[in-house]
């Protein structure tokens, strides 16, 4: 029988859930339903109490349970783990993804019931069984995208802190609606927003420094295309990824282009990190539109991607973040989490349900979120992080609930948030371009006569990491280059700072730094001799010809032979004379040569 239906069609599938046939064509919207309603027929509200909800078996667990509860009390001890021998992972929370669904509001209205009862699984089973029947008085109501952030403000930042994953991570942006800082790249009346809004999207590099949001749009793209469901996303990291793996989802693109006509998104984070040929892997599938390829660096694209893989992607460079749009992050963090702002009457009394009066209040000062602010240097998930250590320590440092049992109030103050960060946190990249800009910086600082420019940049790139031996080198040539001749004695300063930082080293040779830099910027200012000597290089690269000999009077003539053949002859020895000598000391065809004032035109 099975081989005629088989043969009767040939394309159908069968269901593992129910094992009924369907055509390749409703399967997809068949299992949605059936994995729907084994979701629901095992939901919370018929699950035991004291511990995270199990799903139900295919094979009937009411004939595995109830005999075990009726048997002697070896069996019903030995029942649950032979009954979870057999069922694997089934009895199992599903695996976290999406960060836990822990914006319920911004998934779709279809599948917001279905994803609801999941998210609920989840969480149940991260907190045990303590927190699960508080959990389930705190799961949101399913509500439209636009509703996300209200929404996810119902959960307890104890719910949020117990999730083991990073606070910049849990909280990522999915809408554009909730990205801040890069306006020139996705604004409304930027050229890439309407191709994103269509899901025309082209090629891409992302380049900006780290925390600015390269990952977190391409997750934005990636929730965009599953939700319109125009395209496959496949995210890979270039740390970890070999060139067969990258193979092996070049391929599965081609076959979901092939047999569902549905185009593959290819997100590479770090992707400066494949050398050149790896690189080249993505070039012929990049040209023909096998997939769409999505590259995320912190280095400069023109010297870390190939230039053919490069001509065929569009670079978009992010902004560090500004410090406005770092306060629009925090506050939307601090919102979500339920904390409230020092001073702020945020929170309407009817508003809370008994629930939330049984939770600790935290607190933070408006002077600590600005500090944050500032201190993160532009760097999103510094910022947050930060934010998740200062509230992490402060909870478990208090007891949640004072004497007489009522909920404790927690305060995270300024000096927190300095502690967690430790120091300003600094851009600064010592084999990256940030080490380049710097030196350049700091080396027409110095010429500019601006001192106070130039002690910036030094503390930029001292504080930053840089080897203190690299600055004192720029500065020996600095001293020659742009003084030159108007100071002699610079060289001098610039040498010997040399030697003082190499013999003493940081941090006491920063002063010593300080003062070289101080006396090069104030220093009068000269290129006479490095336009010379420039000068002197074009002549000899631009002549034509075999270079001329040198002069026969100039020779040295260690030997009779030499003598013989003329060399040192005529030769007037300066010494000898009481003034001025007249005597040639060029070739002929270069007497008269002015390489102070020679141009290579006059050549």
């Amino acid at each position: 029988m099975a081989n005629e239906k088989t043969a009767a069609a040939p394309d159908s599938v069968q269901c593992p859930v129910c094992f009924k046939d369907f055509t390749s064509a409703t399967i997809n919207g068949h299992l949605d339903i059936c994995l729907l309603k084994g979701v629901t027929d095992s939901s919370p509200s018929t699950a035991d109490e004291s511990g995270p909800p199990v799903k139900k078996s295919r094979t009937g667990p009411e004939a595995v349970i109830k005999p075990a509860a009726s048997s002697s009390s070896m069996a019903s001890a030995q029942s649950p783990g032979v009954f979870s021998l057999f069922q694997g992972n089934r009895g199992k929370p599903p695996v976290q993804t999406e960060r836990n669904g822990l914006f319920a509001g911004k998934q779709s209205p279809g599948s917001a019931a279905s994803k609801g009862v999941k998210r609920l699984l989840n969480e149940e089973a991260e907190l045990g069984a303590a927190g699960t029947e508080t959990l389930r008085s705190q799961q949101p109501a399913p509500a439209s995208s636009g509703q996300g952030l209200k929404t996810a403000k119902r959960l307890s930042p104890r719910t949020l802190f117990a999730v083991d994953k990073p606070l910049a991570e849990v909280l990522r942006p999915e809408t554009l609606e909730e990205y801040f800082g890069q306006n020139k790249v996705v604004g409304e009346q930027s050229l890439f927003r309407p191709l994103l809004d269509s899901q025309e999207i082209p090629s891409l590099i992302l380049w900006g420094p780290p925390g600015c949001g390269k990952t977190t749009l391409a997750h934005i793209i990636a929730s965009t295309s599953k939700k319109k469901g125009t395209a496959r996303f496949v995210t890979l990291s270039a740390t970890s990824t070999s060139t067969n793996e990258v193979r092996e989802v070049i391929k599965q693109a081609q076959n979901e282009l092939r047999l569902c006509k549905r185009k593959t998104i290819l997100f590479i984070d770090e992707i400066h990190r494949f050398n050149k040929s790896q690189q080249d892997t993505f070039l012929p599938h990049v040209e023909c539109g096998t997939v769409t390829l999505i590259g995320a660096t912190t280095e400069n694209p023109s010297f870390q991607v190939n230039a053919a893989l490069l001509s065929r992607c569009k670079v978009l460079v992010l902004e560090k973040l500004s410090v406005e749009a770092m306060g629009s992050i925090l506050n939307r963090a601090v919102a979500t989490l339920g904390i409230r702002i020092q001073g702020q009457d945020s929170t309407n009394p009817k508003d809370e349900d008994q629930t939330d009066r049984h939770r600790p209040k935290i607190y933070i000062q408006q002077k600590a979120l600005d500090t944050m602010a500032y201190l993160c240097d532009g760097d999103a998930r510094v910022g947050l992080n930060s934010l998740q250590l200062a509230v992490q320590a402060q909870m478990s440092k208090t007891n949640l609930l004072a004497p007489d049992d009522s909920p404790q109030e927690i305060l995270v103050t300024e000096e927190h948030i300095k502690e967690g960060l430790q120091r300003s946190h600094i851009l600064y990249d010592k084999a990256g371009e940030e080490h380049y800009n710097c030196i350049s910086a700091l080396h027409k600082s110095m010429r500019g006569s601006h001192e106070n420019a130039s002690l910036y940049w030094l503390g930029r790139m001292l504080e930053g990491g840089e080897d203190p031996l690299y600055v004192a080198r720029r500065l020996v040539r600095f001293a020659s280059e742009d003084v030159g001749m108007a100071d002699p004695t610079a060289l001098t300063q610039a040498v010997s700072a040399f030697q003082a930082c190499h013999f003493i080293g940081m941090p006491e040779c920063e002063v010593i730094l300080a003062q070289c830099v101080v006396y090069l910027a104030r220093a009068p200012k000269s290129v006479s001799i490095y336009k010379a000597y420039n000068n002197v290089k074009t002549c000899l690269r631009s002549h034509k010809g075999p270079l001329p000999p040198v002069p026969l009077h100039l020779r040295n003539a260690p030997t009779r032979l030499m003598k013989q053949l003329g060399y040192s002859k005529g030769y007037k020895y300066n010494p000898d004379f009481s003034g001025p000598v007249e005597q040639e000391y060029l070739p002929e065809e270069l007497q008269g040569i002015n390489f102070f004032t020679w141009k290579p035109s006059d050549s």
